[in-house]
């Protein structure tokens, strides 16, 4: 004999709900009127609903890791306060489509200020995307012939937050930096850029290779944009580890 609770796994698969543990739901919960029960039933429902969609959201953004804000050290890098990051945490300036810069040389915490952004803008519901300047070109010159590449830009076109980390490390070609512009351009006061550089912006032509483009970059980048320079000592090397002990 079908139990309700067979009923009630098949009905909810044939509206396209999850199965669901009902003891899980109702452990320890006496008298419960129906109308509770079903009131706890959706509950779960939309629970496991956005746990999927938080999940997807984290697969689709390209993290390479996982950091937070909680995790960086601020007492190693004092050119950048936890109070900053704090501020900028409740995301609110994503609305506005700002832009933040963190400029500063290798090891000092930028790529991991910026990952624990997006990290904290995934959790808080928001469509964000994680590349470096490298990825991101190829990704701009296959996208008429890669599926894939099409794929990760259209996503990335509907985020609220992309993060661009390592710009400045190599240098463009004048076909990439026309492409970096136009896609740049095409962000701007749409979508939030978080951009990591090594290069302070009077040597962005240095890399890029024309002053022209640069300027045309810059201007709509930081014209609502928080810039934060940073400073010190590598993380990594200050605190490296030695095989010999």
């Amino acid at each position: 004999m079908i139990t309700a609770s067979e009923r009630i796994d098949s009905l909810a698969a044939s509206i396209r709900l999850a199965k669901i543990d009902l003891n899980g739901i109702f452990l320890d919960k006496n008298d419960v009127t129906p109308c509770r029960a079903i009131e706890l039933y959706l509950e779960k429902q939309l629970q496991m609903r956005v746990e999927k969609q938080n999940l997807l959201r984290r697969k689709k953004a390209n993290l390479p890791f996982k950091k937070t804000l909680e995790e960086f050290d601020f007492g190693f890098q004092r050119s950048v306060t936890k109070e900053q990051m704090l501020r900028l945490a409740d995301m609110t300036w994503l609305e506005q489509a700002y832009n933040i810069c963190f400029l500063g040389p290798p090891g000092i915490g930028k790529t991991h200020l910026a990952a624990g952004l997006v990290s904290q803008a995934l959790d808080l519901g928001y469509a964000a995307y994680f590349t470096t300047l490298d990825a991101l070109m190829m990704l701009l010159k296959t996208e008429e012939i890669s599926g894939k590449s099409r794929g990760a830009l259209k996503y990335m076109r509907k985020a609220a937050l992309i993060t661009i980390d390592e710009v400045g490390f190599m240098p463009l070609s004048k076909d990439e930096a026309n492409l970096f512009f136009r896609f740049v351009s095409e962000m701007s006061e749409k979508t939030s850029l978080i951009i990591t550089s090594n290069k302070g912006f009077d040597e962005w032509a240095d890399f890029l290779g024309d002053a022209t483009i640069t300027t045309a970059i810059l201007d709509r980048l930081i014209h609502h944009c928080e810039i934060i320079n940073m400073s010190g000592d590598s993380y990594r090397l200050t605190h490296r580890k030695s095989i010999l002990g």
